[in-house]
This record gives C-alpha cells, sequence and structure tokens, in this order.
C-alpha cells in the first residue's frame, strides 16, 4: 500500500507557537486544525519520518490533504508521458528543446518539412518548429492546418535581435501563425514595412543569434507551453495562457514580454460586382 507524502512543492512550516501551517505549492499559507492528532504525528505520516501513529482523525486529516490536492500516495508522473514531440527547425534551438521536452516525459522524434501534412490527426502529439530567422512566406501554411484536426502546433523565430515565441495551437479556432502575422501588421504603423520584411526585402542577416544560456531560455518556455497543453493549462497567476501568448525575447539582455493575441475570424468574400446597365 503507498503512503501519502506531501505534494512537489507543499510543505509544513512550524510558526510561532508550534503550531503548523502547510505552505502550498503556489505559495499559500494555511492553518492547519490538527484536532487531536499531534502535529509531530502528521509530518511523520506525510514525509519520510518514521512514525508509524495511525488513528481515525489522522487517517481523516490525511485524506483531506489529498483530496485538496496537498498530499499524492503515488509518484509524480512526468507531465509531457504519453504525448509526442515532433521537432523541425535549427539545432541551436532544438536541440536544447528535444532534452527539457524528454527530461519532461515526452517521446521526441525528429521531422521534416515533407513530414507535417502527414502528422495531422495525430492526438497527444505536438509539432514544434524552431527558427534562427524569419518565417519564410508560405513555410509554416501546412503546418497552420494541423489545430483543425487537433494536433497541436508551436512554433518560434528570430527577426533580428527578438526571438517571438507564438501561441500554442491545438484546437480549431486557435492563433496559428498567420493570424499572428495579421495581428502584428494590424498593430503597427509600419505594416508594409513589417510585410516587405517578411517577405524577403531586406540585407543580409547580421544576428545576433542564440547564446546557449538564450536557446535554453527559449527551449525552457517552449516546454513550458507544452507542458500547460498537455495538462489541459490549468490557468494560474496573472499571465496570459499558452492559447493566448505571444512573447518576445530580447537576445541582448534576456528580457521577455507577453503579448495577448486572438485568433482572426473568417469573414464572407466581398459579393462580385455587378454590371450595371443604361437607363
Amino acid at each position: 500500500m503507498n503512503r501519502s507524502r506531501l505534494a512537489p512543492g507543499a510543505g509544513i512550516v512550524t510558526a510561532p507557537g508550534g503550531r503548523p501551517v502547510l505552505r502550498t505549492s503556489e505559495g499559500e499559507f494555511l492553518r492547519i486544525d490538527t484536532g487531536h492528532v499531534g502535529p509531530g504525528e502528521l509530518v511523520d505520516r506525510l514525509t519520510e519520518g518514521e512514525g508509524q501513529a495511525s488513528s481515525a482523525e489522522l487517517d481523516r486529516l490525511v485524506a483531506a490533504f489529498e483530496d485538496a490536492g496537498h498530499a499524492v500516495t503515488e509518484p509524480r508522473r512526468p507531465p509531457l508521458t504519453g504525448r509526442t514531440v515532433h521537432l523541425l527547425g535549427d539545432p541551436v534551438l532544438t536541440e536544447p528543446l528535444a532534452r527539457f521536452a524528454a527530461a519532461e516525459g515526452a517521446e521526441v522524434q525528429s521531422a521534416s518539412a515533407d513530414d507535417v501534412a502527414g502528422l495531422a490527426g495525430e492526438r497527444d502529439a505536438a509539432v514544434v518548429w524552431c527558427l534562427d530567422s524569419p518565417v519564410p512566406e508560405g513555410l509554416w501554411d501546412e503546418a497552420d492546418r494541423l489545430p483543425a484536426r487537433h494536433t497541436a502546433w508551436l512554433r518560434c523565430h528570430r527577426e533580428g535581435a527578438h526571438t517571438w515565441t507564438e501561441p500554442l495551437a491545438s484546437a480549431p479556432g486557435d492563433v496559428t501563425a498567420a493570424h499572428v502575422r495579421l495581428r502584428r501588421l494590424a498593430a503597427t504603423a509600419a505594416h508594409r514595412e513589417l510585410a516587405a520584411y517578411w517577405a524577403g526585402h531586406r540585407t543580409p542577416d547580421t544576428g545576433p543569434h542564440p547564446t546557449e544560456p538564450a536557446a535554453a531560455l527559449i527551449a525552457a518556455l517552449l516546454t513550458a507551453d507544452l507542458i500547460a497543453w498537455a495538462s489541459g493549462e490549468p490557468h494560474r497567476g496573472s499571465g496570459l495562457p499558452a492559447r493566448r501568448r505571444l512573447r518576445r525575447i530580447d537576445l541582448r539582455d534576456l528580457t521577455i514580454s507577453e503579448h495577448p493575441v486572438l485568433a482572426v475570424p473568417e469573414v464572407a468574400p466581398l459579393p462580385a460586382p455587378t454590371a450595371r446597365t443604361a437607363p
């Protein structure tokens, strides 16, 4: 029989006066009413203590910890267990991402642009495409169709000194790369210039390319988005959810800014002009 243990991130603190207080994995402090149970008995029961004390009241107290998610009976299961991550793009970014995703339990596989269409419809799978350059016109068009068939789609690219990580899309109606482009064009007065930049009408790239720490940071952010997808994306704190979050990472000082972004609704085409007849 597995014994209950404190959940990862949770702990019991002895407050002034000897009263036990639970520090949750979220950082909240909750007073514990142990009733007739000694605080030491509870601590031993929920840690690696040697205490073998057991009583109906202690069992109820431990069950309350379990019901609230502050105690678990099973070892921690890596959050990406049972998920497949297909990686494409530049090794400077895909190599650390492969290590991080595998460490979280994912099955990591390499893929190519020709493979993307065949990955559509793979549930519990994500396609992640990382570029150390701007995105060539049309490169991500096929991958943008993945969420409509419930295959997750995550990507990042670099424009000059900034790397952008785009929202993870995993269901019909989610934010695609095309939506991000439309939103960014609508948000700037220099929309003609930005469109020309994306279309390749620019001087040769001069970097800066991600350093090892920068690449690790970007890979960690993408891994966090994959974990949010695998866990059903519980929304914690004040940050934006992964499916609505566009990040910009400044490669010069590794600062991060977040921007909310929504999908662009489809609109009906304008009606064809009708021929006018002379009176």
